[in-house]
């Protein structure tokens, strides 16, 4: 892990004999600024200027299980170049350790407490509030795997298909009078009767309601799957109360980071592909925000932020801007 240490207010480099700081390109918040089209001494200033940059994973560095052309070269140049580098992601499938090892595969150069994940995130919320009751969980194995690593026990995952009638489902379902959290993350199992159980548990007022994070949907190709926002809400509107949201773009994500001082606000970058989580998440943290284009959203969707009379998605309009983060060498480079 990154050693504590303390820094002047505000980073700064010189560049031509004129001194920048992250302070100076204040003006840039929320204009979407593409990074290639500033002056090259400008852009590797505001670079220079940062301490710590957090990035989203997939969208960014990977897509599924492949990483983005150039992408683990800059995440690697940044990180050479003294910056404490994270890997945020939303995606409660893997361990901590899983996203490590499937990152290292790529070439990202990361160890485990380079990644910041909502799974472990959870199980740190649950085990630090001195949960001792039963989880029921809808998710898969990350989850509950994060959940044993901090002792927090659970019941059963897997499929639990409609059988028969609604009356037929009502009378097999057996609840357990020990649950005292219902968790949703990513799960492709997700039913009927999952649903029945969760909202069913809930309906004792002091039962807790946590989910990972409330993405939408995953591209696939020429296809969409629903993502874990999709369970999220689901169970919300049945159950008529929120959740509480472990993930982006809930600033308590990154809190031990703030607090401990290992990174700070005004030096910290966040690279992300969709607004409402990612750039969402640093408008939440103070930081600055990169968006790149391989992802999710697309720039049509941040004009169409930029001009909406809603105060919350002009929110998700981002400071800069990247086609993919691998054109960051553009700017690294010599």
């Amino acid at each position: 892990m990154f050693s504590l240490q303390r820094f002047t207010n505000f980073n700064r480099s010189l560049v031509n004999g004129v001194k920048f700081s992250t302070q100076t390109f204040q003006k840039y918040k929320q204009s979407c600024t593409d990074l290639t089209k500033l002056p090259k001494a400008q852009a590797r200033a505001f670079i220079n200027s940062l301490e710590a940059v957090i990035s989203d994973g997939d969208g960014v560095l990977w897509l599924n299980d492949r990483a983005i052309p150039g992408s683990p070269e800059a995440f690697n140049a940044l990180t050479s170049r003294g910056k404490k580098t994270f890997i945020c992601t939303n995606n409660s499938t893997r361990t901590r350790m899983s996203l490590m090892e499937k990152a290292c595969g790529m070439g990202f150069k990361v160890t485990v407490d380079n990644i910041i994940s909502s799974s472990h995130a959870l199980a740190q919320y649950l085990k630090d509030m001195g949960f001792d009751k039963l989880v029921y969980v809808i998710g898969r194995e990350g989850l509950i795997k994060e959940l044993a690593a901090v002792g927090i026990k659970y019941l059963d995952i897997g499929s639990d298909d409609m059988k028969g009638t609604v009356k037929d489902m009502m009378n097999t379902i057996d609840l357990n009078d020990n649950v005292g959290a219902v968790v949703v993350g990513f799960d492709e199992y997700f039913s009927f009767p999952k649903l029945t159980k969760a909202c069913s548990y809930l309906m004792k007022p002091d039962c807790l309601l946590l989910a990972t994070n409330t993405d939408e949907r995953y591209p696939a190709g020429e296809m969409i799957l629903p993502a874990t926002g999709c369970f999220v809400r689901a169970i919300e509107a049945c159950a008529e109360r929120p959740a509480k949201v472990m993930g982006k773009p809930n600033k308590e994500f990154c809190a031990a980071l703030l607090k401990n001082g290992l990174i700070k606000p005004q030096t910290t970058l966040m690279v992300g592909d969709r607004g409402n989580t990612d750039v969402l998440f640093g408008y939440n943290c103070g930081f600055y925000t990169l968006f790149v284009g391989s992802g999710t959203n697309t720039l049509q969707d941040i004009e169409k932020w930029r001009h909406s009379t809603d105060r919350e998605l002009h929110k998700q309009v981002p400071d800069f801007y990247l086609p993919k983060l691998g054109d960051l060498m553009k700017i690294l480079k010599d």
